[in-house]
C-alpha cells in the first residue's frame, strides 16, 4: 500500500514564521492611505505653525484649557492646531520645527509612490540634526525670543553655557554646521577653489568676447576644431594660440597640469546616488495540500537612469574619456518594456503539474516527503524532496515518463541540485513571460555591478537578473540551432556593454557572414567600432577580409605584450591602472589600452570558406589575448571538431547553449546533455566550466537596437573608428637576404645537384649530399631566393628555371661579375 505524503516538522516551523511575517506585511493599499494620512498632516502643521506666529500670543492662554468647549482660538487649525503649535514650536525647537513639515510630506510622498523607505533614512538623520543644531543656534543668539529657538533649544544652550561656555558653545554649533556642509552638502576647500577659479575665468572670457568683438573676420574658425566641452574650453583659455600662415604654435606651459597630489584622487561615483537594492524576500503561497509551497520570486526594481553616467573622474588622473567628455550613456528609456506585470502565477496549472508528477513517480515506487515550486518567466522549477532510501538515478531514468504525463516539452531533471538537497524537475509555463532587455538593463544588479565588462544575459528561474564578467570568462561560445536566439543574445552583450562603457573604453570587431545581422551597428562605427587603416566599413560581411583583421588582431595582441613588458605588469587592468596614475611616459610608446571584443556570428561559414588561414589566428588569440582585454565571442549553429578544433574550444569554458535537436549536439556543446530540452525563444543554458544555469534570455527587439545607435550615434564621435595595426600578408615567394655571403658552403654543389635532375627538391638534395633536412631545407630556399629554382607549389617539386650546366656556369660567373 502507497505511503502517504507527510509533511516535516521543520516546515510547520517555517510555515508559521512566514505566516507571522505575512501578518506584518503592510499592503500597497495600506501604504497608499498611510502616506495619504501622513501628506495631509504635513499641511495641516504647516498650517497651525504658521497661523502660531500671526495669533501664538492670542492662543497661548487657551492652550492649556482645551477641554473648554466655550473657550474661542485663532489658530487656522482650532484647538488641535494651536496645542501642535504650542508643542512643536513654543515647547519644542522653535522655528526649525518647520521641517517637521518637510520630512512628513517626503514619507507619505514615499509611501504613495511605493519608493523604498531606504532613502528616506538619510534625509530623516541630517533634518534632525539640523533642527537640534538651529534650535540652539536660535536660542544662544535670541535668548528673549523663545519662538525662534524653543524651550528645547533654550534649554539645551543654557545646558552647554554652563559646562563649556558661550565661547565653547558657540565653537559646538559652528562644528556642527561644519558637518553638515561636509557631510551633506559634500562642500570642499577643492570644489570653493574651484568655484572661484571659474568665476575669475568667466570673467576673463566676459571681457575676452566683448574686446574680440570688433576683430578682423578672416581669421582661422578655431570653433570647427574644438571638443565642444565647457570645461576644456575654459582651460584652453590660458594657452596662447600664435598663427604664421597655416601653422599654429602652442604655449606649451598652460598645457602643464596642476595638481599638486594626484596620487590621492581616484576614479568615483557621485555621492548619494546610488542606494543598495533593498531585499526582499520571496512570496509564499500555500495550497491545500501541506506538502506542496509554492514560491513566487520578487519582481527586482528598475532603477529609471544608467548609472554608467554617474561615474565622474578627479582631476589628476589622466581620463581617457576627455576626447568625448560630453558623451552621454544610453538612457534606460529607448528600451520597450514587454512583460504585463511581472511573472504571473495559474495557481491550478501548478496544483495540476505537482499532482501529476508525485502520481508518475508513486506509480514506479517512489513516495515524495516534500515538494516546492518556483515560477520562473518561461520554466517552473520544482523541487521534491523523496522519501529515505530513493536512489537518485531512478528518479532521473524516469524524465521521459514525466514529460509524457505533463504533455510537456522540455522536461529537464537535475539531480541533484548544486549547493541543496533536493532534486529538481524544471517543467515549461504554459504561457510564459518575455523577459525584456530594459527589465535586465535597469536592475540594481546590472547597475551595481562592479565588473569589468559585465553582461546582463536575462533572468533565471528565480526571476534573478543574470549578470556575467566577459573579462573572467575569458572567451565566450554560443551556440544553438537556427531561429533559436543567437542574434538577439549577440544584440543582448553588445547592448549590455554599450551601458555601461564608455567608447574609450571599449572598441568591437564585428564579423556578419550573414550581412544582415550586425550592419544596425554601422552607426556607432567611430564611437565603438575597429577595423582595419584604409578600410570602408567596419563590420566585416566578406570572408576574404576576416584573415587579415585576425592576423592585425595578433600582431595588436603581440603589441600589447610589449608595453606590458616594459610597464613591468601582468595584466591590462594594472596597466591602464599605472597609465592613468601618470607613471608610464606617452613618449615611450605607451598609451591607454581600450578593450577589444571580436564578435563573430557565423564562424562555421567563416572556417568552410577561409579555413586554416582563419583557424590558426583564433586558436593563437583564444589562447593569449586574454591578459591584454582582448575578448572573443563566437556563436556557431554546431560546434563540431571540424569547425571548432579541440585547441580552441579548450580556450572556450563559457559556453551559452539555445535550443538543439540532439543528445549529441548537446554534448558537443556543453559537454553534457540539456540543450536538447531547452523550450527555444531565447531560452539557454550557460555554463562556465562548472554548473548549469538555466536562463531566459533578455530580448532586444531591432527597433530598440536602432534607438540605441542612433542615439550614440548622434553624439560628437572620434575622427575615425579605432584602427587595428596594418597587416600585409606574406607574399607567394619567400623572401630571403640575397647577399651571397651568407649562402651555405654547399650551395654551388647543390645547384649543379638540381640542375643536372632538373628536379628542385629538399630530398634529393638530403640523398645526393648526405645532408639534414634541415639544411637541405635552407639550401633550397637560397637557390629559390637566388632564381634557380621556382615558388613551393605543394606536392609536386619545383620547377628548375636554368636547364644545364652551362648556363649555371654563365650564371655564375654573372654574379661575380
Amino acid at each position: 500500500m502507497a505511503k502517504t505524503i507527510k509533511p516535516t516538522t521543520p516546515d510547520k516551523k517555517t510555515d508559521s514564521k512566514s505566516e507571522a511575517k505575512k501578518l506584518w506585511a503592510i499592503t500597497k493599499q495600506h501604504k497608499v492611505v498611510l502616506g495619504c494620512l501622513l501628506v495631509l498632516f504635513s499641511v495641516a502643521l504647516l498650517l497651525a505653525f504658521i497661523s502660531f506666529y500671526i495669533y501664538g500670543q492670542e492662543d497661548q492662554s487657551a492652550v492649556n484649557q482645551l477641554t473648554d468647549r466655550n473657550e474661542t482660538v485663532q489658530n487656522w487649525l482650532g484647538k488641535f492646531g494651536a496645542f501642535l503649535a504650542d508643542l512643536a514650536v513654543y515647547k519644542g525647537f522653535g522655528i526649525a520645527s518647520f521641517l517637521f513639515v518637510r520630512l512628513f510630506f517626503l514619507t507619505g510622498l514615499f509611501l504613495i509612490l511605493d519608493i523604498s523607505l531606504r532613502k528616506m533614512k538619510n534625509i530623516w538623520f541630517w533634518d534632525l540634526f539640523v533642527i537640534i543644531i538651529l534650535s540652539v543656534l536660535f536660542g544662544f543668539f535670541a535668548t528673549s525670543l523663545p519662538e525662534l529657538g524653543g524651550i528645547i533649544g533654550y534649554e539645551l544652550n543654557l545646558f552647554l553655557q554652563d559646562y563649556i561656555g558661550k565661547t565653547g558653545t558657540l565653537l559646538i554649533l559652528l562644528f556642527g554646521i561644519v558637518i553638515y556642509l561636509i557631510f551633506k552638502i559634500k562642500l570642499s576647500p577643492e570644489k570653493i577653489k574651484t568655484f572661484f577659479e571659474n568665476t575669475k575665468k568667466e570673467l576673463k572670457t566676459d571681457l575676452s568676447s566683448a574686446a574680440g568683438a570688433s576683430a578682423p573676420t578672416g581669421a582661422y574658425n578655431l570653433e570647427e576644431y574644438a571638443l565642444e566641452d565647457p570645461e576644456l574650453d575654459e582651460e584652453l583659455d590660458g594657452i596662447h594660440l600664435k598663427t604664421t600662415g597655416s601653422q599654429f604654435e602652442i604655449n606649451k606651459e598652460a598645457l602643464k597640469p596642476t595638481i599638486s597630489n594626484p596620487s590621492e584622487i581616484t576614479l568615483k561615483t557621485l555621492p548619494n546616488e546610488v542606494t543598495p537594492p533593498p531585499f526582499h524576500l520571496p512570496e509564499i503561497i500555500h495550497t491545500n495540500d501541506e506538502s506542496f509551497v509554492i514560491e513566487k520570486a520578487p519582481e527586482e526594481d528598475i532603477i529609471e537612469e544608467n548609472l554608467a553616467s554617474k561615474l565622474v573622474a578627479d582631476f589628476g588622473l589622466f581620463d581617457p574619456t576627455l576626447d568625448l567628455s560630453n558623451y552621454k550613456y544610453p538612457t534606460i528609456d529607448l528600451l520597450k518594456e514587454y512583460s504585463t506585470g511581472g511573472i504571473t502565477i495559474n495557481q491550478e496549472e501548478l496544483e495540476e503539474n505537482k499532482n501529476r508528477i508525485v502520481e508518475t513517480l508513486r506509480n514506479y515506487k517512489i513516495e515524495i516527503a516534500q515538494i516546492k515550486a518556483t515560477v520562473g518567466p518561461s520554466v517552473t522549477l520544482y523541487e521534491i524532496v523523496p522519501e529515505a532510501g530513493i536512489r537518485i538515478s531512478k528518479i532521473k531514468s524516469l524524465e521521459d515518463d514525466i514529460a509524457l504525463s505533463l504533455s510537456a516539452l522540455g522536461i529537464r531533471i537535475i539531480a541533484p541540485i548544486p549547493g541543496k538537497g533536493t532534486i529538481g524537475i524544471e517543467v515549461p509555463n504554459k504561457n510564459p513571460t518575455m523577459v525584456s532587455m530594459k527589465s535586465v538593463i535597469g536592475s540594481a544588479k546590472f547597475q551595481e555591478a562592479e565588473m569589468e565588462l559585465p553582461l546582463a544575459l536575462g533572468k533565471t528561474i528565480s526571476n534573478e537578473t543574470f549578470v556575467v564578467d566577459l573579462a573572467k570568462m575569458p572567451h565566450l561560445l554560443m551556440a544553438g540551432a537556427t531561429g533559436q536566439g543567437k542574434s538577439v543574445g549577440l544584440n543582448a552583450v553588445i547592448t549590455s556593454l554599450l551601458y555601461k562603457k564608455h567608447p574609450a573604453e571599449i572598441k568591437f570587431v564585428l564579423v556578419d557572414p550573414k550581412k544582415v545581422e550586425l550592419t544596425l551597428f554601422n552607426k556607432i562605427e567611430r564611437h565603438y567600432l575597429a577595423k582595419l587603416p584604409d578600410t570602408d566599413d567596419a563590420i566585416i560581411t566578406d570572408n576574404a577580409k576576416v584573415i587579415n583583421t585576425l592576423n592585425s588582431l595578433c600582431v595588436e595582441m603581440d603589441n600589447r605584450y610589449s608595453l606590458l613588458k616594459d610597464a613591468m605588469v601582468r595584466n591590462i587592468k594594472e596597466y591602464n591602472d599605472k597609465f592613468k596614475s601618470r607613471k608610464l611616459n606617452p613618449e615611450n610608446g605607451h598609451r591607454f589600452l581600450p578593450y577589444i571584443i571580436l564578435v563573430v556570428d557565423e564562424f562555421a561559414d567563416l572556417i568552410m570558406t577561409a579555413g586554416k588561414e582563419v583557424e590558426t589566428p583564433i586558436a593563437r588569440l583564444a589562447q593569449l589575448a586574454r591578459a591584454i582585454g582582448i575578448h572573443l565571442i563566437i556563436a556557431t549553429q554546431r560546434p563540431s571538431v571540424n569547425v571548432i578544433t579541440g585547441l580552441i574550444k579548450a580556450n572556450f569554458p563559457a559556453r551559452i547553449a539555445f535550443r538543439v535537436t540532439s543528445k549529441i549536439d548537446s554534448r558537443t556543446i556543453l559537454d553534457g546533455q540539456g540543450a536538447d530540452q531547452l523550450i527555444g525563444r531565447g531560452d539557454m543554458l550557460y555554463t562556465n566550466g562548472n554548473d548549469m544555469v538555466r536562463v531566459q534570455c533578455a530580448f532586444v527587439d531591432t527597433p530598440e537596437v536602432e534607438k540605441i545607435v542612433d542615439f550614440v550615434g548622434s553624439q560628437k564621435a572620434y575622427a575615425t573608428a579605432y584602427l587595428l595595426p596594418e597587416f600585409i600578408g606574406e607574399e607567394s615567394g619567400i623572401n630571403l637576404d640575397m647577399d651571397i655571403s651568407e649562402r651555405d658552403t654547399l650551395f654551388r654543389e647543390a645547384a649543379e645537384v638540381i640542375v643536372n635532375a632538373q628536379q628542385g627538391s629538399a630530398s634529393l638534395l638530403q640523398r645526393k649530399l648526405k645532408l639534414g633536412y634541415n639544411r637541405a631545407g635552407r639550401l633550397i630556399d637560397q637557390l629559390e631566393a637566388a632564381g634557380i629554382v621556382g615558388p613551393f607549389e605543394g606536392s609536386k617539386a619545383r620547377n628548375v628555371n636554368i636547364p644545364d650546366m652551362s648556363s649555371l656556369d654563365q650564371f655564375f660567373n654573372n654574379e661575380q661579375n
